[in-house]
C-alpha cells in the first residue's frame, strides 16, 4: 500500500530534525520506502535534508539518493565530501552510480571514482563514463550473470552462485564462448532440471534479442517495449557481451522521451521544468512565440490584402476566426497521429497511402461540419446563400488541406533525420493560419466576385 507524506507528518519530521532527536525520526521512518522518503526530502528545506540524509545508512540513503529531485540530490551532493559520495555509489549498481557521478565536476568525479574502496567496480563505472548517455552503452550495467558455453552444469550453478552476490535482480543467464561473446540465453528451467555433466552449449538457447553499445536509448526502449522484455544484454563492436539494460531504465528513457516531445509540441524548444529560472524559460519559448508572431503577422497582411472585400462582405471578417481555427486544429490532431505512428514504430504503408487515407478523413468531418455551420449561418444568421456557401466551401478545403501538411510534415522531417514532434504545435498551428487565411478569401474572391 502506498505511503502518503502528508503535511501533517512532514510538520511533525521537521520538529524532530529541530530537536535533533535522530532515533526517533529513524523510528518513524522504520518501515517506509525508499522512495517515500525520498519524496519527503523533497519537500524539506536544504538542511533538513541533508541532516536526514546523512542520519539513514548508506544502504538505504543510495537508494533515496537516486530518486530524489535533481535540484534536491545537487545540494546534497554539494555538501559531501567525496568519500562520503564514494561510499554511496559503492553502494550502487554501475549504471546508478554513473549517472549520479555525472551530475559532479571534472574535479569532483575523479577524487569520488579514487576513493571508490571497490577497484572492479571502479574500472567498470569508468569505462561506463565513456559512452554517450543517450545510447545503450550509457544507460547498460555490468552487473549480470554470464556462463561459458563450454562449463557443465554444475561448474554452472557454482559460478552464478559467485556472480549473483553483485546482482540485485537475475533477470537473464546470458551465454558466452572463450572470448566472451554472446552466444544465447539459458533457461533457468533447463538448467535445474539438466545433469550436473551436461555441458551449457547443449542446453542453451541460441536465439537472444540484444543491443549494440551505440544503439541510440530510444531504439533500445522501442526493442524492450515490442518484445515485452524485462532485460535486454548489450554488445560492443567484436559481439563481446558487456553489459544489459532492465526495464526501470528504460521507463525512465520512455519518460523523458514523452516529455521532450511533449513539450516540443507546445513549442519549448529546450529541455525545461516549472521550477527552472525566468531566463531559462524564456530560452525555451521565445523561438517557437517568435514563429508564431511571425505567421501572426503574415496573416495579417493578408487579410490585408482583402480589405475591400471585408468593407463589402463584413459578415466574411467575423468568420475569419473559425477557418484559422480549424485549420490550426486539424493540423494538430493528423500531425499527432503520425507523429505517434512514428514514434512508436506502427505507421504502416507509403506516404501517398497515408496522405489518400487523411484527404479521405478530412473530406468526410469537414462535410458534416460545413453542412451544419450552412444550416447555422444561412437558416439561423440569415446569412446569404453565396456567403454562406463560400464560408463553408473554404472551410472544407481548408481542412483537406490542414490534413495534408500535418501529415507530410512529420513524415518529411521524420525521414531527414528530424526530430517530428517539432511538427505539432505552434509550426503547424502558424501554417495553416497562414494557409487557412489564404484559401479563404481566395475562394471568397473567386465566388462573390470582388
Amino acid at each position: 500500500m502506498e505511503f502518503k507524506i502528508s503535511k501533517e507528518f512532514i510538520q511533525e519530521i521537521e520538529g524532530l530534525i529541530a530537536e535533533k532527536n535522530e532515533r526517533e525520526i529513524l523510528r518513524r521512518l522504520e518501515d517506509i520506502h525508499f522512495a517515500d522518503i525520498a519524496e519527503l526530502m523533497n519537500e524539506l528545506d536544504g538542511e533538513d535534508a541533508g541532516y536526514l540524509f546523512r542520519i539513514i545508512e548508506s544502504e538505504i540513503s543510495s537508494e533515496i539518493l537516486l530518486e530524489l529531485d535533481e535540484e534536491v540530490r545537487e545540494k546534497i551532493l554539494n555538501n559531501l565530501s567525496a568519500k562520503e559520495i564514494a561510499e554511496e555509489l559503492d553502494e550502487m549498481d554501475t549504471d546508478d552510480a554513473v549517472d549520479i557521478i555525472a551530475e559532479l565536476s571534472e574535479e569532483m568525479k575523479d577524487e569520488v571514482i579514487s576513493e571508490l574502496e571497490d577497484f572492479e567496480h571502479a574500472k567498470d563505472i569508468v569505462e561506463l563514463l565513456r559512452y554517450d548517455e543517450d545510447t545503450a552503452g550509457g544507460l547498460m550495467a555490468k552487473e549480470y550473470i554470464q556462463v561459458n558455453e563450454n562449463w557443465n552444469v554444475l561448474t554452472c550453478i557454482q559460478e552464478i552462485r559467485k556472480q549473483a552476490e553483485n546482482v540485485s535482480r537475475v533477470h537473464s543467464i546470458y551465454v558466452v564462448d572463450d572470448e566472451d561473446r554472446l552466444k544465447g540465453r539459458l533457461s533457468l528451467k533447463d538448467l535445474i532440471t539438466s545433469s550436473t555433466t551436461t555441458q551449457v552449449k547443449e542446453i542453451y538457447i541460441p536465439k537472444v534479442d540484444f543491443v549494440k553499445v551505440d544503439t541510440e536509448d530510444t531504439e533500445v526502449a522501442r526493442i524492450m517495449q515490442k518484445y515485452d522484455l524485462e532485460a535486454i544484454p548489450v554488445v560492443d563492436e567484436t559481439g563481446r557481451l558487456v553489459g544489459r539494460i532492465t526495464i526501470d531504465d528504460i521507463v525512465d528513457v520512455i519518460k523523458d522521451e514523452a516529455d521532450r516531445d511533449y513539450q516540443m509540441a507546445a513549442g519549448i524548444s529546450l529541455d525545461v521544468e516549472a521550477d527552472d529560472s525566468i531566463w531559462e524559460l524564456t530560452k525555451a519559448r521565445l523561438p517557437w512565440l517568435l514563429l508564431a508572431l511571425i505567421g501572426s503577422f503574415i496573416a495579417v497582411n493578408i487579410s490585408e490584402g482583402f480589405s475591400d472585400a471585408m468593407d463589402k462582405y463584413q459578415t466574411l471578417f467575423f468568420f475569419t476566426p473559425l477557418v484559422a481555427a480549424m485549420a490550426g486544429n486539424v493540423g494538430v490532431q493528423s500531425s499527432a497521429i503520425v507523429v505517434q505512428g512514428l514514434a512508436n514504430n506502427s505507421l504502416s504503408g507509403s506516404l501517398w497511402k497515408r496522405l489518400g487515407k487523411e484527404m479521405l478523413l478530412a473530406l468526410l468531418n469537414s462535410t458534416v461540419l460545413a453542412v451544419l455551420l450552412l444550416l447555422a449561418t444561412h437558416f439561423i444568421m440569415g446569412t446569404s446563400y453565396e456567403i454562406s456557401s463560400t464560408i463553408v466551401l473554404a472551410l472544407v478545403t481548408v481542412m483537406i488541406l490542414a490534413s495534408l501538411i500535418g501529415t507530410f510534415i512529420p513524415i518529411m522531417l521524420d525521414k531527414n533525420g528530424i526530430d517530428p514532434a517539432i511538427a505539432t504545435g505552434p509550426f503547424i498551428t502558424t501554417s495553416n493560419d497562414i494557409f487557412g487565411i489564404l484559401i479563404y478569401f481566395t475562394i471568397a474572391k473567386m465566388i462573390l466576385g470582388f
